[in-house]
């Protein structure tokens, strides 16, 4: 996978945007780099709102018009991601692929459009500070279940589901999620600063292991 920039890229700004669109952006990348930085650095609690916002020169008020709190800056770029999958399997074609391999496929591309360098690091960032803050932990599952109901409206609208609460649409999303929190979680233990292109190695390494689950049979262990 490449890790230039691509037009599409949380981490640039997309020429066809308004010059104030652009700074909009811009800004908001800047909180989410700054606050990436200084809760990694000072821990999520060791730095304040105040200090976030005289790091990057702007007041609370343009913070707050593009977050609601200090979780949902660290939590942007998971979050970014799973935007563009949404964007992925609102525009894509299905195609002949089952629904999962649909689903599967949205999320790859979605990880090849987002994943580059500046938003590998913060990704990575924002995994570490997860694991070890509760508050982020809490708003990053209350983030997943409103993902999941929009993921679950757009399946309904482009597929011909039996109904909008499909258990097996929803079942599907949910192990597409699972795969992405184990691969994630592997990726985010390794030293230094893995590549976006070794977490969809992960990612595909755990959808492999979906279609053979039903039949694999665990006996007990020998005494």
């Amino acid at each position: 996978m490449s890790t230039a920039t691509s037009p599409s890229s949380p981490s640039s700004p997309r020429p066809s945007l308004s010059l104030r669109e652009r700074k909009k952006l811009l800004t908001r990348q800047r909180l989410v780099t700054t606050a990436l930085e200084l809760f990694t650095e000072h821990g999520f609690d060791g730095a304040t709102l105040h200090d976030l916002c005289e790091a990057v020169e702007v007041s609370e008020r343009t913070f707050f018009r593009n977050f609601t709190s200090k979780e949902d800056v660290a939590l942007a770029p998971g979050r970014d991601l799973w935007t563009a999958c949404l964007g992925e399997l609102e525009t894509r074609s299905p195609g002949d692929s089952t629904l999962l391999e649909f689903l599967q496929d949205g999320l790859l591309a979605a990880l090849d459009r987002t994943g580059d360098e500046g938003w590998t690091r913060q990704l990575l960032l924002s995994q570490r500070l997860a694991e070890r803050t509760p508050s982020m932990d809490a708003q990053a599952r209350h983030f997943c279940d409103r993902t999941t109901r929009s993921a679950m409206a757009i399946l309904y609208r482009r597929l011909e589901l039996p109904a909008p609460d499909d258990l097996g649409a929803r079942l599907a999303l949910d192990m597409l999620v699972a795969s992405f929190n184990q691969a994630l979680g592997d990726w985010g233990t390794q030293a230094g600063t893995p590549g976006a292109d070794d977490l969809a190695r992960r990612l595909r390494a755990a959808f492999a292991v979906l279609p053979g689950l039903p039949g694999i049979a665990y006996g007990p262990r020998p005494a």
